[in-house]
């Protein structure tokens, strides 16, 4: 059985350059979401958030190996990110941040399977945050996007170097919310070598 990977079927937007900004068409996917705001450190919101997606997608990983034959990599955490004064994502004022954390779905995901999987996973475990849990499509279309290695609260410079060099010096602006892309464990990977995916959506200014 050949096994799906997101990473795979889409690398150039799963992996990227980190010497400097480079330009990909994102097309519509389909993700599990759940949304909040506040400090991602500190909110138990956020963690409830990040497990109930990671427990749904697992759900409907084994499912659809299970029922339909079709197997897949659950894909990496991934964010979309923004705030009312978006400057404080250069000074990382983290209490200010509103979020949508987002897991990747293979292309034959249904809302019936994911109304199932979270029937499965409320059996098991009481999270807050799984019934705001729901599938939807996003489309980003022209984005510039960067590898960032390091601890995500050295991700200011490059962050200020994109409001204030790239995206002036190539005559774009903005058309949609920060993405990030996790590409590294947080828990199994120091924080000088976590690997993330800084993406923002442009259009011509």
């Amino acid at each position: 059985m050949d096994k799906y990977d997101m990473k795979r079927a889409h690398k150039n937007l799963y992996s990227s350059s980190a010497g400097d900004f480079t330009e990909v068409d994102v097309p519509e996917f389909r993700y599990l979401a759940v949304e909040g705001s506040g400090d991602p450190n500190s909110s138990r919101a956020y963690a409830e958030a990040v497990e109930a997606l990671y427990s749904v997608s697992y759900t409907i990983k084994f499912a659809s190996k299970k029922e339909l034959g079709r197997d897949a990599v659950v894909g990496p955490l991934e964010g979309l990110w923004w705030a009312d004064d978006m400057s404080t994502f250069v000074s990382r004022d983290k209490r200010a941040w509103k979020w949508t954390m987002l897991i990747n779905q293979p292309p034959w995901v249904t809302d019936e399977m994911v109304d199932s999987a979270k029937a499965v996973v409320a059996k098991k475990k009481a999270l807050a945050s799984l019934p705001l849990l729901h599938s939807m499509t996003w489309t980003e279309g022209r984005c510039v996007q960067i590898l960032h290695i390091g601890a995500y609260d050295d991700e200011g410079p490059t962050l200020e170097s994109l409001h204030h060099r790239v995206l002036p010096e190539r005559g774009l602006t903005y058309n949609g919310r920060h993405h990030e892309i996790y590409l590294s464990d947080p828990r199994r990977t120091a924080p000088g070598s976590l690997k993330t995916i800084l993406r923002q959506p442009v259009t011509v200014a």
